[in-house]
């Protein structure tokens, strides 16, 4: 009996996460410093009011651009940070950020 060969998936984990430097009242400075770190590494990135999002390989490629981003906040001058990471780790099938968006949007105008 052959055996069929299972088409690879490409894929794709979107992760949200919030850094935040606890005793701080501003955190654009902050921001703004990891955001550079993920245009330095080429990590596709979307920044929002409350957390930022990134699209990643792997789920060990966001958490250790996230432990980078932490240890970042140190470097920076922080004393206490608190991370919180949410995951989207989808196995059958390629789902970008993007396409989450255009998903939700189709259905509001009815489609």
């Amino acid at each position: 009996m052959r055996r069929r060969k299972l088409r690879q998936v490409p894929k794709v984990v979107i992760v949200g996460f919030v850094i935040v430097p606890l005793g701080e009242t501003s955190l654009s400075k902050y921001v703004a410093e990891v955001v550079k770190l993920l245009e330095e590494r080429g990590i596709k990135y979307q920044l929002t009011p409350m957390s930022t999002i990134i699209e990643v390989e792997t789920v060990r490629d966001a958490f250790d651009v996230i432990e980078e981003a932490h240890e970042l906040m140190f470097r920076l001058g922080a004393k206490r940070v608190s991370t919180t990471i949410r995951i989207d780790d989808r196995r059958d099938k390629p789902v970008r950020m993007e396409d989450k968006v255009e998903s939700v949007l189709e259905k509001v105008r009815g489609g």
